[in-house]
């Protein structure tokens, strides 16, 4: 959906949903495994140009605020894994990707691509820990019900963006954090491994650890995994 909603025919605000993709795509390259009509695959298009290119992490953070508030709305409460996956306790139930293009020194055009596990029961085996609002409630669910739920909750945090609050964005997003404050393992990609606590995320996206030996690290997407 993402590649479709690069169209220019689509306007701000427009949805390109799919009922089932056979080319589902999540961060790192991976694919995005999703039953056919059991769950939400969708771009939203939008045209942040009174952003510059250096902030766009806060898109990234409207996004991962709507999936947390419309879950919310169903009585599932999530939080936010850095960078991009929505997590509902200890399993993830949702992703992001977040693809961007410019007009010189400002974003021009921006599409939030959202796979949103809603019905599913089963998933692959090489998947790690999967659920879905399903899963978590034992209900079904409507899902373009809870599609126009998240495109409002969209619209809401969008509009936080272009009046320039972008503070309660950045509060906001801290406040939901998976594992913030707590100390657990991290991995380099060199598969060293060590204890760290998250203190935040900066502006830029880059996540903010606390070493055991007090000092602070900041690590880009790709440097460091839990």
């Amino acid at each position: 959906t993402n590649d479709d909603a690069r169209d220019e025919k689509y306007r701000e605000g427009d949805v390109v949903w799919a009922d089932f993709q056979t080319a589902g795509r999540g961060q790192r390259g991976h694919e995005w495994h999703s039953r056919k009509g059991e769950n939400l695959t969708f771009s939203v298009v939008l045209t942040p140009d009174f952003l510059h290119a250096t902030q766009q992490f806060l898109l990234s953070e409207i996004a991962a605020l709507s999936l947390v508030d419309t879950l919310a709305e169903y009585n599932i409460d999530c939080h936010i894994k850095w960078t991009n996956d929505i997590y509902a306790g200890d399993c993830k139930i949702a992703g992001i990707l977040i693809e961007h293009s410019l007009s010189g020194e400002n974003l021009r055009r921006t599409i939030v691509g959202i796979g949103l596990n809603v019905n599913q029961l089963t998933f692959p085996e090489d998947l790690p820990n999967p659920t879905s609002m399903s899963i978590v409630r034992n209900a079904k669910f409507e899902p373009r019900e809870v599609l126009e739920c998240f495109v409002r909750n969209l619209e809401r945090w969008f509009e936080t963006l272009r009046h320039g609050n972008n503070n309660a964005i950045e509060v906001h997003y801290h406040n939901t954090l998976y594992h913030r404050d707590e100390c657990h393992t991290y991995a380099l990609p060199s598969g060293e491994q060590f204890e760290a606590t998250i203190r935040g995320v900066r502006s830029t996206g880059h996540l903010c650890l606390e070493h055991g030996d007090g000092t602070l690290h900041e690590y880009a997407f790709k440097e460091v995994e839990f």
